[in-house]
């Protein structure tokens, strides 16, 4: 159970194996039940990690709405310009996103130590008076509730378990550093796409987490590597606004630039945050075509969480409706099941 965190915090980080099965059900969280209901049976969905264009483009047009706007073509070259120079120093562009919380990674490293006590780990999310928040609110949620109030943490921490603290760790580590809203003045865009831009990232990360079993990837790096994915959209939307410009392009051929580009983004900041090295390989092979997919359980699932958080989005928002042309073929089979869990874990 604990070996992707032996991995990350014990010594050098090695690549995961091609199949990795789990070894116990995955976590859940308040937001996100136990990603563990794959009937016997069930084959991986029908659909494969490749997202048609057009969804891509509906996609970054809903995210970008309220500050979308025209710009010509010498200035889109010059924003793409600058992201690939970007993309060549990770350190600058993890510089543009907070880090994780501290005790976030000393809560990992606790949790694959066999000797800490549940009192222990309640000691050291104490420290922290968010991690406190969070930890008494999912505990208290449908999908944790005991039958009574949980309102101390060692109470909490027994509600959720080990792989309920691991996901709401992750959760919580991610969640300032995707949903911007530190107030500043001059990160209008920012403020105004980040918090679509962390519905996309947690729906991605628990879509991931579900497909995961059924595609021979683990859960939980699963969704850590979906709440990782689009990390670098949002450097590129700092980027945007640091360069002057007051609005996003909206042409097709920016966006597709774009969000490649972001892409390497993400996978480069996840090399510089020292992430074991198949985050960032997942994230680059991520919505490639099955064919170019052979063992690697992990970009596949990821790929097609991408594309179900999307769909979701986009339906749940009006921009598609459900008889639209891309959703009956896209959903079908155990990607319908996983569609209809995330839309009952939003919120």
């Amino acid at each position: 159970m604990k070996h992707w965190l032996t991995r990350l915090f014990g010594g050098a980080a090695t690549a995961a194996p091609a199949q990795t099965q789990p070894s116990s059900p995955s976590p859940g969280s308040a937001s996100h039940p136990a990603a563990s209901s794959t009937n016997a049976g069930d084959s991986a969905p029908a659909f494969d990690g490749a997202a048609p264009p057009h969804v891509d483009l509906a996609f970054y047009r809903w995210l970008t709405d309220p500050v979308r706007g025209d710009a010509d073509v010498r200035a889109e070259a010059g924003i793409l310009a600058e992201l690939a120079r970007l993309a060549r120093d990770p350190a600058a562009a993890g510089a543009l996103v907070p880090r994780v919380p501290a005790v976030v990674p000393q809560l990992l490293r606790s949790l694959r130590d066999d000797s800490v006590s549940g009192g222990e780990l309640a000691r050291q999310i104490a420290r922290d008076a968010v991690l406190v928040a969070e930890v008494i609110r999912e505990a208290n949620s449908p999908y944790f509730r005991s039958g009574r109030l949980v309102t101390t943490i060692d109470g909490a921490v027994m509600v959720l378990g080990e792989n309920g603290l691991r996901i709401l760790l992750a959760r919580v580590a991610f969640r300032p550093v995707i949903n911007m809203q530190d107030g500043r003045s001059t990160d209008r865009i920012v403020r105004q796409v980040a918090p679509r831009l962390w519905l996309h990232a947690d729906a991605c990360a628990l879509a991931a987490s579900l497909l995961a079993p059924e595609l021979g990837a683990d859960p939980f790096e699963a969704y850590l590597t979906g709440l990782m994915l689009n990390v670098g959209l949002l450097v590129a939307f700092r980027l945007i606004e640091q360069l002057g410009h007051p609005v996003l392009p909206q042409s097709d051929a920016f966006c597709a630039t774009l969000l490649d580009g972001a892409r390497e983004l993400s996978a480069g900041i996840a090399a510089q945050w020292e992430l074991p090295p198949f985050v960032a390989a997942a994230i680059v092979r991520a919505g490639r075509p099955a064919s170019l997919l052979t063992a690697r359980p992990l970009a596949d699932a990821l790929g097609r969480a991408d594309l179900l958080a999307k769909l979701r989005l986009l339906l749940d928002h009006g921009v598609f409706g459900a008889g639209d042309a891309p959703l009956p073929a896209l959903l079908a089979g155990p990607a319908g099941r996983h569609f209809e869990r995330l839309g009952a874990g939003a919120g």
